[in-house]
């Protein structure tokens, strides 16, 4: 029996994904091989690799001036490789929680970072109405907060490069892709399985690489030469992502994801603003609707353990918080289903019936 989940680091797959992806483990389109055989070099899995590239293209309406990358190293990789490509003197980062911190730590290696901070009320807000210093060479943002449960839903334009850390928000609604120099992000958040990185970079960056050595493996120009092949890709991984990248285009595509997506987030914000157990701490403007963070009140707090219990029972899984805050947290990627949400829902207001 398939469970309800709501895993946030390896996320839930949609099912043309899994039943695909095992079939393609077992043997490749009639080869007599396994993708975990074939020659990344052979016509095979170049034909994957190409019809990836292009989907990510035509699904997410990246203009021709932009190169498609799919790299090993998980986002935390890019903290480092993105200032010591583009680092020349400072840069300017959003702290918007955990990811963010740790590649601001990154990006200190390289140069001067100019920091602008939500730390303050422990990341439950995005930072607004700031102002960006004209001689950085690029802003840095986090889009999604996936611990903290924060979530920036537009696109916002500098008159700097912009990069975006979009692991755990991407494809799941419409991006003007022409705001941002680079959108970066790993996969296994609504993407396809760990293990494989996206990059859409554009061209003109390569033109603002820093005067320093730079290791062939950390040169974002080493990847667009040879075609993301410079060395043996996750050949498996980039399979998935393919067949992600289809089930969106056959679900209608990021508008049909963004209705999805708020019609998870408002059933379980809903719930979570009437229970008398149940709170979010995060500011109403700036809720996520990829990472659902909620707690239990003050006077609830002993029942913690005993929900999530509770929950499992009911084939609920991956709701608890991240190890670093606690609480609860429900991860409503692409593939979550309403039927997902509403079996956790339903389980929250029995349990409180229970205890109020």
């Amino acid at each position: 029996m398939r469970k309800h989940i709501f895993n946030a680091g390896p996320c839930k797959l949609s099912d043309r994904t899994l039943e695909n992806t095992a079939k393609a483990i077992l043997e490749l389109n009639n080869s007599g091989q396994s993708i975990m055989e074939v020659s990344h070099r052979g016509k095979e899995f170049q034909a994957i690799m190409d019809e990836t590239v292009a989907l990510m293209k035509e699904v997410l309406n990246i203009p021709d001036n932009y190169s498609v990358l799919f790299l090993g190293g998980g986002a935390s990789l890019q903290f480092c490789m993105i200032p010591y490509n583009f680092l020349k003197t400072k840069a300017f980062y959003l702290n918007t929680g955990t990811w963010a911190t740790n590649a601001i730590k990154e990006a200190k290696l390289f140069g001067e970072v100019i920091e602008v901070s939500s730390k303050d009320k422990n990341f439950t807000y995005i930072p607004k109405n700031f102002e960006v210093p004209a001689d950085v060479d690029y802003v840095h943002i986090t889009t999604n907060n996936t611990i903290r449960g924060t979530e920036i839903l537009e696109d916002w334009s500098f008159n700097v490069p912009l990069i975006a850390d979009m692991s755990s928000d991407i494809l799941s609604r419409p991006i003007d892709v022409s705001k941002y120099a680079m959108i970066y992000g790993g996969a296994q958040k609504n993407m396809g399985p760990a293990g494989v990185t996206f990059v859409i970079i554009r061209k003109d960056m390569l033109e603002r690489v820093a005067d320093r050595p730079i290791p062939t493996m950390l040169k974002y120009q080493t990847h667009i030469d040879n075609g993301s092949m410079y060395n043996t890709p996750p050949c498996v991984n980039i399979f998935a992502v393919r067949e992600t990248l289809l089930w969106v285009k056959e679900m209608g595509g990021l508008q049909a994801m963004n209705k999805l997506a708020d019609e998870r987030a408002n059933m379980l914000y809903q719930a979570i603003d009437e229970s008398k157990i149940f709170y979010c701490p995060v500011v109403k403007e700036d809720r996520s609707r990829m990472n659902i963070v909620f707690v239990l009140k003050e006077e609830y707090k002993q029942f913690e353990e005993e929900f999530a219990k509770y929950a499992s029972a009911r084939n609920i899984v991956g709701i608890k918080g991240h190890r670093s805050v606690g609480g609860f947290r429900a991860s409503t990627y692409n593939a979550c289903t309403i039927k997902d949400v509403k079996a956790l829902v339903q389980a929250m207001k029995d349990f409180e019936k229970e205890k109020v």
